[in-house]
């Protein structure tokens, strides 16, 4: 099993070690949570790995359980050479839509960065402008330790605010869902409404079925 998990990783690192071997340092990944969703912010992170210390158990968080994704998550930050954070509130999702305000938070989560990286790994197909070299990765949570870390960072960082929220407005479940579309959530906006970290435009169908 642990030969499995160290050729796993060996071939997530292959993207990195190819840029390594090209000069650059400083390789960073980043990744978001919250894109789908009814509520809550869209939240980005940058992570700058280590290259000489594979962390164990890093994956796509999507395939990790809850559990899984908090140990980890505390693994990265304390090994992590840096951990940038970014977010677009409800507001700027709404302004700018959620394209948009992925890119703004993604932006931000770099330059919170303690270090500037010298080359970004963006999860996806989408490159914000940012005045490092770059590329993206389309399902790169899945082909990059670096962008698989700051999907776990961005996926607990989320979660975290949406089991917070929960204590606020406990009828919404958002400790359960953490503001995906399921079933008791959309049940609960037709009976209670929209929150203030409800997002309009993503809610206006289930509100008008709920007329």
């Amino acid at each position: 099993m642990k030969e499995k998990e160290e050729e796993r990783l060996k071939h997530m690192l292959e993207i990195e070690d190819s840029l390594y071997q090209k000069g650059y340092k400083l390789v960073c990944g980043v990744d978001e949570a919250g894109r789908g969703p009814l509520c809550g912010p869209v939240v980005a992170a940058a992570v700058i790995l280590n290259k000489d210390d594979m962390i164990e158990g890093v994956n796509d968080s999507k395939k990790l359980s809850e559990k899984k994704r908090e140990e980890l998550y505390d693994v990265i930050m304390e090994k992590a050479v840096a951990v940038g954070i970014g977010m677009s509130d409800v507001a700027v999702i709404e302004k700018v839509n959620i394209l948009n305000a992925t890119k703004l938070a993604m932006k931000q989560a770099i330059k919170n960065l303690k270090i500037k990286p010298d080359f970004v790994l963006i999860d996806g197909n989408q490159m914000i402008d940012i005045d490092i070299d770059g590329k993206t990765v389309v399902s790169g949570d899945a082909k990059s330790e670096s962008i698989a870390a700051a999907s776990i960072i961005a996926k607990v960082t989320r979660d975290r605010l949406l089991i917070n929220w929960d204590k606020e407005y406990p009828e919404y479940g958002f400790a359960r869902h953490k503001g995906y579309g399921t079933k008791a959530h959309i049940e609960a906006i037709k009976k209670y409404g929209l929150t203030p970290i409800h997002r309009p435009s993503f809610c206006s169908k289930f509100l008008k079925e709920g007329k």
